[in-house]
């Protein structure tokens, strides 16, 4: 899986400013072009999810989030050059998914910044791409890609660790597995004397623990100011990945207590 620890804890943290109503009958339905005005998503297998959530929240509170607090101890530089080098990771998933979307104009930003910060920046450590007015674009994904092209998210469900994700994102997450993650590649199949297995899953684990650190503050609010958390986490899922299929406006990384409190009032 391409987010292979980070999934549970990335999804939760997104801007949104579509509305995610929950019915009696399993459906969520979010603000977009289908029937109605809406979009419906089938959350399938609620009560066996709601039971794999608690899990991973027991897993966060005993593993993720006390790495996440030793992690913040580190200088800021330290953390910020461990960021720019995952980021710069990902950019060899983003950039095919940006020409599958026909992105090209960002396809080709991307692939600038990876060489630029690959070797300049030293192995990413140092965004230096940005200095030269080469900015950083948004993630893309397999996932993405298929509901850009018209894929419907299928039900909705939760897994061990990796947490939220639909039918249709956990297809784009196996398309890493058979050639569409570079780093995978070089990593996972290829295990050479310099990259291994190993190195891979390192970097899954370290990327979820960074974005972990980032958001301390953020998911605390969200459990403190949510009545039904498994509820308030599938809606942030589904709006975040209708938000980044559809390119509105940016996501982001943290959210203050004001949003948190809108959501839960919806």
């Amino acid at each position: 899986m391409n987010k292979l620890l980070s999934l549970f804890i990335i999804l939760l943290f997104s801007s949104f400013s579509n509305h995610a109503i929950a019915g009696d009958d399993g459906k969520i339905k979010l603000n977009g072009n289908g029937n109605n005005g809406y979009i419906e998503v089938n959350d399938c297998f609620e009560k066996v999810n709601r039971g794999i959530f608690a899990f991973n929240q027991v897993l966060d509170n005993i593993v993720f989030k006390p790495l996440a607090k030793g992690y913040r101890i580190f200088p800021q530089p330290i953390r910020s050059g461990t960021s720019n080098v995952l980021s710069n990771l990902g950019n060899v998933v983003t950039i095919p998914n940006n020409v599958l979307q026909g992105q090209f104009r960002d396809a080709g930003v991307n692939s600038a910044r990876f060489v630029i910060n690959s070797t300049l920046g030293v192995a990413g450590i140092f965004d230096v791409a940005s200095y030269y007015g080469l900015q950083k674009r948004d993630k893309e994904d397999y996932g993405q890609t298929l509901g850009v092209w018209g894929a419907s998210p299928g039900c909705y469900f939760v897994l061990p660790i990796l947490g939220p994700t639909t039918v249709r994102d956990s297809l784009g997450s196996l398309v890493n597995m058979v050639g569409g993650d570079a780093w995978y590649n070089v990593t996972v199949v290829n295990d050479t004397q310099y990259f291994s297995e190993a190195d891979y899953y390192a970097s899954r684990l370290l990327d979820g623990i960074d974005f972990r650190a980032k958001n301390l503050e953020s998911f605390d609010s969200l459990e403190k100011n949510s009545v039904d958390l498994y509820a308030s986490v599938r809606s942030l899922y589904l709006q975040d990945r209708y938000r980044k299929i559809r390119n509105i406006d940016k996501t982001t990384e943290t959210l203050s207590d004001d949003d948190w409190e809108e959501l839960d009032s919806q």
